[in-house]
């Protein structure tokens, strides 16, 4: 059945380039190397991004993700940044990509060392900033209600609350209620 709307962003203006590096401060969000498997394996051992996360990664699986991470860009489904902060990984950036409705939705862990600084926020306000020069409508994200630094990360980050998704998404510990945050391209 033919689509009566054009999708926002053309099939193959994004992997017709290489995945971007964006720079924001002292922050670098690169595409993952192989080299960053370790660093990875190490975030999941963390209680917090365990349980926001739902799953824990082995170095293999970390090998595994980072490979589905660079097949996401040329797929044009996705774009996964590894957060550099003084040289070393302090957190990951994903947008899952919906060309046709030109709709990004956010996702994103910082490691502990780093919490509090404001990594996320500015991680996430670039990732938005590069979707909207590329043509994107909307960039979204949700959270647990039970998440009290992710809603700080999604306001800092200019991104509006929409509203609650009741026991929404499966965690280790049972349902849990979701906070919906967008941020519009202006």
């Amino acid at each position: 059945m033919a689509s009566l709307v054009q999708p926002t962003i053309a099939e193959g203006s994004l992997s017709s380039a290489a995945q971007p590096v964006l720079r924001a401060g002292p922050m670098i969000l690169r595409p993952w190397t192989e080299g960053d498997i370790p660093a990875v394996s190490a975030a999941y051992s963390d209680p917090e991004i365990r349980r926001w996360h739902a799953r824990s990664m082995s170095c293999e699986e970390a090998s595994t993700w980072i490979s589905g991470a660079h097949e996401a860009w040329t797929l044009e489904t996705g774009v996964s940044w590894a957060v550099d902060v003084d040289g070393a990984l302090a957190a990951r950036m994903t947008l899952r990509v919906e060309k046709t409705d030109g709709i990004a939705t956010a996702a994103y862990w910082v490691r502990p060392d780093v919490r509090g600084r404001g990594v996320a926020a500015r991680a996430l306000d670039s990732a938005a900033r590069w979707a909207f020069s590329v043509g994107m409508h909307r960039v979204e994200l949700e959270h647990s209600t039970r998440n009290p630094g992710s809603c700080r990360v999604a306001i800092r980050a200019g991104f509006a609350a929409e509203g609650t998704r009741r026991q929404s998404v499966l965690h280790a510990d049972g349902w849990h209620d979701m906070h919906t945050h967008a941020k519009i391209a202006e």
